[in-house]
């Protein structure tokens, strides 16, 4: 676009920081990426082409954002802080095909905005976003639960829950985010990314996770899949203990109900004593469908 260094690099976020007056506010957990290298790598793995739509969450001074809009075909950035609204605005001026708002996603009613700010709307749509640590989970859940067909989500978050999101079934990491993830997506870490590259540097490195939809369809469906959900988070509830003291504090501890639990372990040729993290996400379903049809849940 011209000699000025791109928003990405270390001497141009400084000089962006001081010319606004900008400090990163905790509340926002904001930590703004200077390193190009690693924000050219973020849009390779998401695999961003001129046919795509994309939509950036929290866009920070647009370091990011800059290396999409000459990947994409259209950018909507949604940022949650007023106060980064005017210099993103004028920093990003020379790009013609990016719209910032003003916006918490999870407040966010995306289908109408994908209608509405993007000119090709019927384009895949892809999520790309250096995700705040505090509010990770609660993103990728909302949307997971948005009634958008997702091309690819593309995100930076903390390494130890981007574990989590690919943890396999008997491991430490396994828990209800990973089947949460895995009931809809399949999910791969593309990369680390150290603190250092950071202003300010977070106090633990990242990992860039690259979750695209299932192609393998489940082999049973769930009963309800809010409830699947709830019952997996209570046999997750206490990881120390066994499925089956889990079970007794989700669906009851009567003489009755344990009759009818021990059965239904019986029948799926699951053991009572075995750890929650060792089931697989159809087991957990063909356990909620039985005790569902036992009236257990």
């Amino acid at each position: 676009m011209s000699n000025t260094p791109e928003i990405g690099s270390r001497t141009r976020t400084r000089a962006i920081m001081e010319k606004y007056g900008i400090h990163t506010k905790k509340s926002f957990g904001q930590n703004f990426l200077t390193d190009l290298n690693v924000l050219q790598n973020i849009v390779s793995a998401a695999a961003i082409t001129k046919d795509d739509n994309v939509i950036e969450i929290g866009p920070g001074i647009g370091a990011l954002t800059e290396q999409l809009a000459q990947a994409a075909g259209e950018v909507l950035a949604l940022e949650i802080d007023r106060d980064l609204i005017p210099v993103l605005n004028e920093v990003l001026a020379p790009y013609n095909n990016v719209t910032v708002l003003n916006q918490d996603v999870l407040q966010a009613n995306l289908p109408q905005l994908i209608q509405e700010q993007f000119t090709h709307p019927e384009r895949p749509v892809k999520v790309v976003a250096n995700l705040p640590y505090y509010i990770t989970s609660p993103i990728l859940m909302n949307l997971l639960a948005s009634p958008v067909e997702w091309a690819a989500i593309c995100v930076m978050m903390q390494k130890e829950v981007a574990q989590r999101l690919t943890a396999q079934p008997g491991t430490k990491q396994y828990g209800a985010l990973t089947l949460a993830i895995e009931y809809q997506m399949t999910a791969k870490i593309a990369f680390n990314v150290s603190r250092r590259v950071f202003v300010p540097s977070p106090n633990v490195d990242s990992a860039i996770v690259v979750l695209k939809p299932r192609t393998v369809p489940l082999a049973v469906p769930p009963f309800d899949k809010q409830k699947l959900f709830g019952f997996i988070r209570g046999c997750f509830a206490h990881r120390r203990k066994s499925l089956w003291n889990n079970l007794q504090s989700t669906v009851g501890k009567t003489a009755d109900v344990k009759e009818k639990l021990r059965t239904i372990l019986d029948q799926l040729a699951i053991s009572p004593q075995v750890r929650p993290e060792r089931l697989t996400l159809e087991q957990f379903i063909e356990l909620a469908n039985a005790l569902h049809s036992a009236q257990l849940l």
